[in-house]
């Protein structure tokens, strides 16, 4: 089920073209561990021919080891790089921010994509899914009073490369069970702001809204795509 969605969501926004080097990060998290699994899977039977590097930005927590990622990529054949960094301890024990997530995700995406340049590649998958598209869309319209959310496709022109985002499709439920059902060696996060965030209020907001108003989810989703909000389309 999760191969047809990433199929779906590749072909519907020409996410991967012939000869691409995808870098997908791997935060050690369900979704992109699916994504890595979905895309090196797709690489028998996809018309085009493109290779897959897993990347890791080590945030530089204490304890923290990736050898399972490790194994999990060499089982696919991918090549898997581990980009160390000192982002935890320059947010939490240098700045000590206060609010430290939107600095983190900056920080954390430079280092990403800095990576997949050194590794050769032309396109970074990200592990974005269903559910996180119709979060960032409400938390836009809630917080700063727009209407947006990050885009299918989009191009970094200061790195020269793409981003996409093929488990559009794919709902957090789809990615759950495949990933009880793939036994995919997720890694419990280190973070002390793990799961106290305002994506994770708009996470539970949402869950209420749906049990009195099924389908609400995918109304959102539909909105944005009749819109064609920042790229998505029908």
């Amino acid at each position: 089920m999760l191969l047809s969605f990433i199929r779906r969501a590749v072909d519907d926004y020409g996410m991967i073209e012939d000869g691409d080097r995808i870098a997908v990060g791997i935060s050690g998290g369900k979704d992109s561990l699916a994504l890595l699994a979905g895309l090196a899977e797709m690489r028998r039977f996809y018309p085009k021919h493109y290779e897959v590097v897993g990347i890791t930005v080590d945030m530089g927590f204490e304890g923290q080891d990736f050898s399972q990622i490790e194994e999990f990529c060499r089982r696919f054949h991918v090549e898997y790089r581990v980009v160390k960094t000192e982002i935890a301890r320059i947010i939490f024990d240098v700045r000590r921010e206060p609010n430290p997530c939107s600095l983190c995700a900056k920080m954390r995406r430079g280092s990403l994509h800095e990576a997949a340049v050194n590794a050769g590649c032309n396109k970074v998958a990200l592990g974005h899914h269903f559910d996180d598209a119709v979060e960032t869309f409400m938390m836009n319209l809630f917080f700063e009073g727009r209407l947006g959310c990050f885009s299918p496709v989009s191009y970094l022109s200061n790195r020269k490369i793409k981003l996409i985002r093929p488990l559009l499709y794919a709902t957090e439920k789809d990615v759950k069970y495949f990933a009880r059902r793939a036994n995919l060696p997720v890694l419990t996060s280190l973070c002390p702001e793990d799961h106290a965030t305002e994506r994770e209020n708009m996470k539970n907001l949402l869950s209420e809204l749906e049990k009195t108003n099924k389908g609400i989810k995918y109304r959102i989703f539909n909105a944005m795509c009749k819109g064609e909000i920042d790229g998505f389309k029908l």
